[in-house]
């Protein structure tokens, strides 16, 4: 985890750690040892295709397949657009995801679509907060 400031409490620190996961869960996206310890053992996923995974070794998995796929040259770009607070230890985060496929031949119309809808929903793991569910609907 990177350095917090250290003057920010309560609410403020706990967006400011969330806005820090979902920036290396970003950075993540092609490692398939470390985006899926960001994220509960029993995680739910639901891809931008409607593909729904349940647990974290199934996403590890389904990563390492897909990163060994032409998908590997397919990432995504995160953007926060609002952090709620449902309980203390559980937060709800609306992102707008944005892909960039950079498959050979995509340029001309790729299969996928070019933004999601994304919500998070983290739950607090002591100091930190780990991605339970994250879904993603395509923006038309």
């Amino acid at each position: 985890m990177t350095n917090t400031n250290s003057a920010l409490s309560g609410r403020d620190l706990d967006e400011a750690r969330i806005r820090e996961l979902v920036a290396r869960s970003q950075q993540a996206q092609n490692d398939p040892e470390v985006l899926p310890e960001l994220h509960t053992s029993d995680a739910v996923i639901i891809n931008i295709a409607g593909r729904r995974l349940f647990g974290r070794e199934a996403f590890a998995s389904a990563m390492a397949e897909a990163l060994s796929s032409p998908l590997k040259d397919v990432r995504t770009t995160l953007e926060v657009k609002d952090v709620r607070f449902a309980a203390p230890d559980v937060a709800v985060v609306s992102l707008v995801k944005t892909v960039h496929d950079e498959r050979p031949g995509a340029q001309g119309g790729s299969p996928l679509p070019a933004e999601g809808a994304m919500s998070y929903v983290l739950t607090r793991d002591g100091d930190d907060w780990r991605i339970a569910l994250a879904q993603t609907t395509p923006i038309a």
